[in-house]
């Protein structure tokens, strides 16, 4: 029996030292994150031809929203392990942003897409269809249509719940605030509605653009250029479909489930897929390689003679 306690002690300590170890990992990749992210924007609004691009205006709201989603999951898992308990009006706002800005990512990819899409094929309307206000627009309405979900879930949830609940003091998680089987299937629809409609924009641009290429002589490099660059918003939306896969693995190993488990789970499937997703795209881009290039070796060589 008391060997049977020790055990039972050493492996919830490894499991806590792996835990913490994820943690430290995670939050050590998200400052390297953080830091990058800062360069590209700060590329991004000191750059005038920049500003005035619809692909770069985009891609600078990816990166916010990825730098928001990131720092709200990295707080809600961090509190969740340590039992820290909050309001439920806040914590149900903190997981609204944080489920928003995971949908809002597809949904900016597939307006990325779609820019270059009218670039290749539209080139004389280009500049008239994809203007700087146009994608102002664009961007309130993806938000709008990613918070139309959580609207839905939370109206479900204040007919299915007392209102005292709301007064209550609970952990951050989205379990807690799941009372019926009807939030988990809005859930599961909007996921599965949105990475396949993302999905099906991503590839019938690429292969428009790609019909172009082949069809067209003095636009051709351009025109594969612009395909490739649609096929890597494929290659982000694959590694922001991994988050889906966190959403599953959690519902299928529910009986099973472990906070080792859910710390792996965490760090390799929610963390990392947005890690890696912009810093691709960024060091793929030309304006932004040549500038975070420039930006980086300038500060190095400036450290070295001081």
């Amino acid at each position: 029996m008391i060997e049977q306690n020790i055990t039972q002690e050493v492996n919830t300590n490894n499991s806590e030292i792996v835990i913490l170890t994820l943690l430290l990992i995670t939050t050590c990749s998200f400052v390297v994150f953080f830091y990058i992210m800062a360069v590209m924007l700060r590329i991004y609004f000191t750059n005038p031809s920049a500003r005035e691009e619809v692909r770069y205006v985009l891609f600078a709201h990816m990166l916010i929203t990825d730098i928001v989603y990131l720092f709200l999951s990295l707080f809600l898992f961090t509190i969740f392990f340590y039992q820290v308990t909050f309001p439920v009006p806040f914590c149900y706002i903190a997981i609204t942003v944080a489920s928003t800005s995971l949908k809002i990512t597809p949904y900016n990819l597939a307006l990325m897409s779609l820019e270059r899409y009218i670039a290749i094929c539209f080139p004389l309307r280009h500049s008239e269809i994809c203007t700087f206000r146009r994608t102002i627009i664009a961007i309130g309405v993806i938000w709008a249509i990613g918070f139309i979900p959580n609207l839905v879930d939370l109206v479900v949830l204040s007919v299915s719940v007392d209102r005292s609940f709301f007064l209550l003091h609970v952990k951050c998680i989205r379990s807690i605030l799941r009372f019926t089987e009807v939030q988990n299937t809005i859930r599961d629809f909007v996921y599965i509605t949105t990475f396949s409609l993302v999905g099906l924009i991503i590839i019938s641009t690429y292969i428009r653009i790609m019909v172009v290429a082949m069809n067209i002589g003095s636009g051709k490099a351009s025109a594969v250029k612009a395909g490739r660059t649609v096929m890597l918003h494929a290659l982000q939306l694959l590694l922001c479909m991994s988050t889906f896969v966190y959403v599953l693995l959690e519902k299928i190993l529910k009986e099973y489930i472990t906070i080792m488990i859910l710390a792996i789970n965490f760090f390799i499937f929610q963390c990392l897929p947005r890690f890696l997703s912009p810093i691709i795209y960024g060091l793929k881009d030309e304006l932004f390689h040549k500038q975070m290039k420039t930006f980086l070796f300038c500060k190095a060589q400036k450290c070295g003679t001081i």
